[in-house]
């Protein structure tokens, strides 16, 4: 897929979320990358990444910080939906998602349990 279109993809992501979620994200920056670095994936297969400090830790004191770094990785997503668009679209959706649940203090622990049900 054309990198341009993963991104509007990753934008279309972020312009579907819910308005609760939309309204109460700052100081985010939203990146595409092809692959995580060795250093990063630590032998894992990483589809998206936060780097930052969760709403839920902030104190008084959090202000002039660099924003928080949210990255969607494009092979590892096309990887695991072997290339079919439709796959490939509701994967970033859900990477997206995951990682800003993350950027709101939601563990992924807390994550699979809401996945149950």
């Amino acid at each position: 897929m054309p990198n341009q279109e993963f991104e509007q993809l990753v934008a279309a992501a972020l312009e579907n979320l819910p308005s609760f979620f939309k309204e109460k994200l700052e100081n985010v920056d939203v990146v595409v990358e092809e692959w995580p670095s060795p250093d990063i994936a630590k032998g894992r297969l990483l589809l998206g990444l936060y780097q930052g400090v969760p709403k839920t830790k902030r104190g008084a004191g959090y202000t002039m910080v660099l924003p928080d770094k949210i990255t969607i990785f494009k092979g590892p997503i096309e990887l695991v939906s072997r290339g079919d668009q439709e796959a490939i679209k509701n994967l970033v959706t859900d990477t997206v998602q995951h990682e800003i649940a993350h950027h709101f203090g939601i563990s992924d622990a807390r994550l699979r349990q809401l996945k149950k049900g």
